[in-house]
């Protein structure tokens, strides 16, 4: 099925007209594919002004956007990311990879996005089975990311990707396998995680500080702590009150709170954080500032819990996915670009075309050979019995066009010979009888059978047979006897009645195989149907499991599922003409036929009544 494939993405290669070529060089030919993948942060994308530095974006890998799991090796460790220049290898690790249920989230550490701007790209290579792995979980991040949590392993085992390992202590939460970024973690209100004091995850005045996850709650809360790092100092907090999220300091003198005017939808994901730096609190709402405050918070050197306070006050209820401590205060456009590259609409991030490397180093590959390379496995199943029913159909169509052209010359050449003779109709017969194949067994078993003179005649074939009648009624006389001279209105009618049958025979035989152009010609665009609802209900399907909803990841399956329909259409089109075509002269054969049955038995009524 592969190289089927291949050879039809090759010559959609060649045939493909439109724009859109791309004409890069190939970083590594060990490698067979790459995808572009766009980073958008200008106005219409993620609106980011911004330039930030060594952002950590989630690239979310599913059917809706990329076909080829079982082109990559089964852990996903052929994966290689580059930079636009296509030289450049980019740091990243994998949270998750499920080949059988086709998807992938993998973190990628890009250096640094062009604010403002829709031309920042990096390249995704795949499709190299002997690779090794390369994936580095700890350099994705950089030095001042204290702590990521993406509750991808069991509850209580290690659980931080960065460098640093900083593991939880206590681990009462639920992990939940299917929450926004793979798994996530569920609280029912004093289930909490503690994370134990350590020197890189700490508040200093002079660095600040960042604490960030995304969020999901079912019911309002009261005064409810998602995250909070203390000490006997003071404490940092990011929390809910109401369906509302909050941001608050503690220190000696009275605490600093900052609320977000409006309310968290329920049931949907949020981005928030909070950042502490240059004496200021901010709190941020998917991205957007949602209020800031002055604050004198010094040194906090303390625990981190989540789902509630280190006295088990102050409980969460809800979900939390990606916990991520900074040592450092993220400027805004870095936060804006998480926000905006994690969720289930990530404006940020788009998936390009599939591209495969020539021999000279470059990718030469159209729309339409783009969208060939995104379908499904089934897709290709219903294509393959497609371009079988296809080829047969064809097939077909040029043996019977053959067929038909030797009969109607053959019919043209014996009625020339037969209008010749006025007289004496049995004389054909004489002549040509010789050259006629004869065979045993019943007397319609070869009705198209060719002569040697007259080819494939069906004309001559419906007169020999009722001549062979008529002969046998003349001369099939008891022995000594004299030949007979005239017919009877009887023996002429079962003459008529042989013709009649003969002719249905040859009938049958110019129409056979018919039928198989009739089955492409109604199947055809079913089976394509087909193929298309089943290609557009698995995109869908992996669009509600990975969350990747936006028209990048809709668009590349819906497309590849609908090349099923244009397959069917393409079968049935060129069958419906070529049937028609057929058919026609068919009908012309036998009228024919027809017209010969009835002038030969007048001229044998009148020749021998």
């Amino acid at each position: 099925m592969r190289s089927i494939r291949r050879l039809i993405i090759a010559i959609a290669g060649l045939l493909a007209i439109v724009p859109g070529l791309a004409h890069a060089e190939w970083w590594n030919k060990d490698w067979q594919f790459r995808k572009e993948i766009k980073l958008d942060t200008s106005a219409t994308g993620a609106n980011i002004t911004g330039s930030p530095a060594n952002v950590p974006v989630l690239v979310r890998l599913s059917l809706a956007n990329f076909s080829f799991f079982a082109d990559t090796k089964p852990d996903g460790g052929d994966f290689r990311f580059v930079a636009a220049d296509d030289k450049t290898a980019l740091k990243y690790h994998i949270e998750r990879y499920d080949p059988q249920a086709q998807m992938a989230f993998i973190w990628v550490q890009v250096p640094r996005l062009t604010g403002g701007a829709a031309t920042d790209k990096i390249f995704l290579y795949y499709g190299n089975k002997s690779a090794p792995g390369a994936a580095d979980s700890g350099g994705t991040y950089d030095s001042n990311q204290a702590l990521v949590y993406h509750f991808g392993a069991a509850a209580g085992a290690p659980q931080d990707a960065t460098a640093y390992k900083t593991e939880p202590v206590a681990f009462k939460a639920t992990v939940n396998p299917a929450s926004l970024i793979g798994a996530g973690a569920s609280f029912a209100g004093g289930s909490v995680i503690t994370v134990p004091a350590q020197g890189v995850l700490q508040h200093v005045p002079a660095q600040g500080i960042t604490l960030s996850t995304w969020v999901k709650l079912d019911t309002a809360q009261s005064r409810a702590y998602v995250a909070a790092l203390e000490d006997a100092n003071g404490a940092i907090v990011l929390g809910i009150d109401g369906a509302r999220a909050f941001a608050e300091t503690h220190a000696a003198g009275a605490p600093v709170d900052v609320t977000a005017a409006s309310d968290l939808a329920a049931g949907d994901w949020h981005h928030l954080a909070l950042t502490v730096g240059a004496g200021k609190l901010t709190l941020w709402v998917d991205g957007n500032e949602a209020g800031t405050a002055a604050t004198t918070i010094g040194e906090v050197r303390g625990s981190l819990t989540l789902g509630g306070s280190s006295t088990g006050a102050n409980a969460f209820t809800g979900d939390l996915d990606e916990v991520e401590v900074a040592n450092v205060a993220r400027p805004a456009e870095w936060l804006q670009a998480a926000a905006r590259s994690q969720g289930m609409v990530a404006p940020l991030v788009s998936y390009g075309d599939d591209q495969t490397a020539d021999e000279s180093g470059e990718s030469h590959e159209g729309y339409f050979a783009s969208t060939l390379r995104n379908v499904t496995l089934d897709g290709w199943i219903v294509i393959g019995i497609l371009l079988v029913m296809f080829f047969w159909s064809v097939w077909i169509m040029i043996g019977k066009s053959f067929f038909l052209t030797r009969v109607a010359k053959g019919n043209g050449h014996f009625l020339g010979e037969f209008h010749k003779v006025r007289g004496d109709a049995a004389e054909v017969e004489r002549r040509f009888a010789s050259k006629q194949p004869e065979k045993e067994g019943a007397a319609f078993e070869d009705t198209l059978a060719e002569n040697e003179e007259f080819g494939a005649s069906t004309l001559y074939q419906l007169y020999h047979h009722g001549m062979r009648e008529v002969m046998s009624r003349l001369e099939g006389k008891s022995a000594g006897a004299a030949r007979a001279t005239v017919l009877s209105p009887a023996a002429i009618e079962s003459i008529r009645a042989t013709m009649d049958a003969s002719m249905t025979r040859m009938t049958q035989g110019l129409q056979s195989q018919m039928v198989m152009l009739t089955i492409a010609i109604s199947g055809g665009p079913f089976l394509g149907l087909l193929g298309t609802v089943i290609g557009v209900m698995i995109t869908f399907a992996a669009i509600a499991a990975t969350g990747d909803v936006n028209v990048n990841a809709i668009a590349p399956g819906t497309a590849a599922a609908l090349v099923a329909t244009v397959a069917g259409l393409g079968v049935a089109i060129p069958c419906l003409f070529g049937y028609n075509w057929l058919n026609t002269r068919i009908k012309e054969i036998v009228a024919d036929m027809r017209v010969f049955s009835d002038e030969f038995v007048a001229r044998i009524a009148e020749q021998y009544s």
